[in-house]
């Protein structure tokens, strides 16, 4: 089932998308936004080749039209969320990115995700002028980035982002990067570099004024790759609570823990 899109599709709180079983692409203009809700779960999607969308109207909950800007043709965009949980998608090829997460969207869980074959991968926070974004809590962990991914894996303004476990198959410009004094704990990753020997660096950094804390522990680095410039180390603390808490795996076992993110391989006669 392929979903072509004419217009971005607004997704209201408490609402859950769950395609196990169902082989469901989505693509066409602007894609998946949330925007201004909480209490989402987007799981088992393949959203891909999403295009710029110039400014429109959509319907919203209630049967209320929303006037929205210009859509710059991400994958999934997230605009003044919470409690976001986006688990086993496969994305990729879109015109701008495949995730955006801005203007205040706080506590988000990024899981078993396939992120391939795209320029800007992932953005955490707005822009630099954007305060809100210093609230922010997304936690990126079990994802596979790669092949063929050349940065924003992901890139962070302001606020605080738990980066574990995922399995990175090499990348173009950086992985991990960040501005506007972020807080970045890179923990128990897999990180293969590519072969080109003037690009080993797993991170960026755009340096300003400030308190960075943005650092690694227990990353494994393979292929020659480095994290160099470590800041406040032991700083980056996820403030979990208990229904919140989850055990890090040892980096050694993340190719096994990421071998099926992505959109699960489900039918009627195999369960998932």
């Amino acid at each position: 089932m392929t979903i072509t899109l004419q217009r971005p599709l607004l997704l209201s709180s408490f609402t859950a998308i769950d395609s196990r079983g169902v082989n469901v692409h989505i693509t066409g203009a602007g894609c998946l936004l949330v925007y201004q809700a909480i209490d989402i779960i987007i799981h088992g999607l393949r959203i891909h080749h999403c295009k710029a969308q110039p400014p429109s109207t959509v319907m919203g909950p209630n049967a209320k039209v929303i006037p929205l800007g210009q859509m710059d043709g991400d994958a999934i965009r997230l605009v003044t969320a919470r409690k976001v949980w986006i688990d086993h998608n496969t994305l990729y090829e879109c015109q701008d990115g495949l995730l955006d997460v801005t203007r205040g969207s706080t506590d988000i869980t990024v899981s078993n995700n396939w992120f391939r074959n795209q320029d800007k991968v992932m953005l955490l926070g707005h822009d630099d002028g954007h305060l809100r974004d210093k609230n922010m809590k997304v936690t990126v962990i079990f994802n596979h980035f790669g092949p063929n991914c050349n940065q924003r894996m992901p890139r962070v303004r302001h606020g605080y982002a738990h980066v574990a476990n995922n399995f990175y198959q090499g990348w173009e410009q950086y992985a991990i990067g960040g501005s506007m004094s972020p807080s970045i704990k890179s923990e128990a990753n897999f990180f293969v570099a590519p072969n080109d020997a003037g690009n080993k660096e797993v991170t960026w950094r755009k340096w300003e004024k400030g308190s960075w804390k943005f650092y690694s522990v227990g990353d494994a680095f393979k292929n020659g790759a480095s994290f160099s410039k470590q800041t406040g180390v032991g700083g980056a603390k996820p403030n979990y609570d208990q229904e919140q808490y989850f055990k890090v795996e040892i980096a050694g076992s993340v190719k096994e823990l990421t071998s099926e993110s992505g959109v699960l391989r489900c039918s009627r006669s195999l369960t998932c």
